[in-house]
């Protein structure tokens, strides 16, 4: 059975591109990104069965295993390198492309060796949800019914996100002044309720639990214990940037150590360091970790030498592992990289400082390993699903390999140019891509290598964190929420709600269509404001837009997406 073909590649690096860049506008909107695998598994149907007549189940594999490749790295980059333009450090295309490429080509490498255990030897223990899920959607042709609601989920995000973004009809965030309380408020971005839907109202609920602590706990009483009248959004804000994030900062590092904890023992299938019989084989592996530790150790781009080479590919190991196997158990939506990666920059700050780099320079060192390493965990979580789900459908584990390697270098090579656009249009740290993750990677190197960090606030957080393990409650989930600011933890609440009371079957499907409407629709748009064409309008006003995005989300799920003559 063909699996990779002309078609195949071609088509999956194109949506590699489109979704990997989707991704990056999300991902620095709300500080989380969604797997590609779903929604590029039924894009995939309509265009290689509908458009181009190939019936493969083995060549669609192909298809998503490319595209949610460039997704995944994306993410990775994303949570990352920004926190250098925060900087405001130069930061060259070129050196983004690197890290992405080393970053990428480390983590599908280094997972090799773990692939016959995580995916065969343990398939009782880790489930892979979204991977099993990919493989059901490509053994299933008549689920053609799914088609109608991703287009319609993508043209909705589309047509909001223009209205919001390029002719400002509609209010890009509802809230409310409670004077001398706080500023309570909700995103209207359709990706927000597209990612509330899909994550439920499990993981939704600690979001919101950990924004509500912020907001309407820990902001007040900070307020009130500085003699600070809360009397306007600005001084909410400015309390939240002056101790809430170094509080969230500490919960996401004590989550983030706590989920590598718990699946340590992922490492026992790299101490017998082999690959299976349909892999690449181990000597191709090896030595393309090798060559990448060359390169790494002499690049001008990485400023660390050999020792720093060889601390960056031990954490990327360590990483890719516990990446690996976690999305088994959670998916690769809940894959904690934020939390893996800050506590990889905190760990190599310390050692670098001690190697006697400083300033700008132990900043960029810091930077860059904590990215390769963040882009490796991101592109292992994903090649461990594509592979599970190659598993289920019977391809060939060594051509997807080599499809995840052709996505990621694909990717690598647009993802500079995406990120400086993005920039350019909006402002990396604005309000409208407040790059929640980049942010707290800079706080955390501004720390490390200036003044010294707040402890006592990062201790808070920590402390947090270990609280709320104790109940039960996913500490990682509920850190994202003190972290980031409410009206983003609101909107995805919502969705979960959209969920909890009008149910579909093709829900899922949908949502990730709205997600990927709306963030398509954000690059297009930043295209657009680069360009100079942007047409300011008399808004609708918060109340109404609230009202009007709600009903349009909620509307296929009732009426079985009329819009395309079901």
């Amino acid at each position: 059975m063909r699996e990779l073909t002309v078609y195949s590649i071609l088509v999956g690096i194109i949506l590699a591109v489109v979704f990997g860049a989707a991704n990056a506008y999300l991902g620095l909107k709300v500080g989380m990104t969604v797997s590609a695998s779903i929604p590029a598994a039924v894009v995939s149907m309509g265009i290689m069965r509908l458009l181009l007549k190939r019936q493969s189940v083995r060549e669609n594999n192909i298809v998503q295993t490319i595209t949610s490749a460039g997704e995944s790295l994306a993410a990775g980059v994303i949570f990352t390198v920004p926190a250098l333009i925060l900087l405001e450090f130069d930061v060259s295309i070129l050196y983004i492309t690197t890290i992405a490429l080393v970053g990428g080509l480390l983590g599908v490498l280094a997972f090799i060796p773990f692939r016959k255990r995580f995916i065969e030897e343990e398939e009782r223990e880790l489930i892979y949800p979204e991977g099993r899920a990919c493989a059901e959607v490509l053994q299933a042709p008549d689920r053609k019914g799914d088609l109608p609601f991703i287009f319609t989920g993508l043209l909705i995000g589309f047509v909001v996100r223009f209205f919001i973004n390029v002719v400002s009809l509609l209010k890009g965030v509802s809230g409310v002044m409670v004077k001398g309380f706080t500023y309570l408020a909700m995103d209207l971005s359709p990706a927000l309720l597209g990612v509330g839907y899909i994550l439920g109202m499990r993981i939704s609920s600690y979001i919101l639990a950990g924004g509500l602590l912020s907001w309407i706990a820990l902001i007040p009483l900070i307020g009130y214990f500085t003699g600070t009248p809360l009397d306007s959004e600005e001084v909410a804000f400015e309390i939240w940037n002056a101790y809430i994030r170094y509080i969230g900062a500490g919960a996401v590092l004590v989550g983030g150590i706590i989920s590598f904890l718990r699946n340590i023992r992922a490492f026992e299938a790299f101490i017998s360091l082999r690959t299976g019989k349909n892999d690449l084989p181990f000597w191709v592996v090896m030595a393309g970790l090798g060559f990448l530790i060359v390169f790494m150790s002499l690049s001008p781009v990485f400023h660390f030498g050999i020792i720093g080479t060889v601390i960056t590919v031990l954490f990327a190991i360590v990483f890719v592992g516990v990446s690996g196997r976690i999305v088994g158990i959670v998916g690769s939506s809940s894959n904690p990289i934020s939390g893996m990666t800050i506590a990889t920059l905190v760990i190599v700050a310390f050692i670098i400082r001690k190697m006697g780099l400083t300033g700008q320079e132990g900043m960029i060192a810091a930077l860059t390993t904590g990215a390769v390493v963040c882009i490796a965990a991101a592109i292992a979580g994903d090649t461990s699903q594509d592979l599970k789900t190659g598993y289920l459908v019977g391809a060939t584990p060594r051509n997807q390999q080599i499809a995840e390697l052709i996505g990621v270098i694909a990717s690598s090579l647009v993802i500079g140019w995406v990120l400086i656009l993005l920039h350019q249009a909006y402002g990396i740290g604005s309000k409208e891509l407040p790059a929640p993750q980049a942010t707290l990677m800079a706080l955390i190197l501004e720390g490390s290598f200036g003044e010294g960090l707040p402890w006592m606030l990062i201790a808070v957080g920590g402390s947090i964190a270990v609280i709320f393990e104790l109940l039960g409650i996913n500490a990682l989930a509920v850190a994202v929420g003190l972290y980031l600011p409410l009206e983003l933890s609101t909107t995805i609440f919502a969705g979960a709600l959209v969920r909890r009371f009008f149910d579909h079957p093709s829900g899922t499907v949908y949502a990730s269509g709205i997600i990927a409407g709306d963030a398509l629709m954000g690059i297009v748009a930043a295209l657009l404001i680069v360009g100079g064409f942007r047409v300011q309008m008399p808004s609708l006003g918060g109340a109404v837009s609230l009202l009007l995005v709600m009903a349009l989300f909620i509307m296929p799920l009732l009426r079985g997406v009329k819009l395309f003559g079901r």
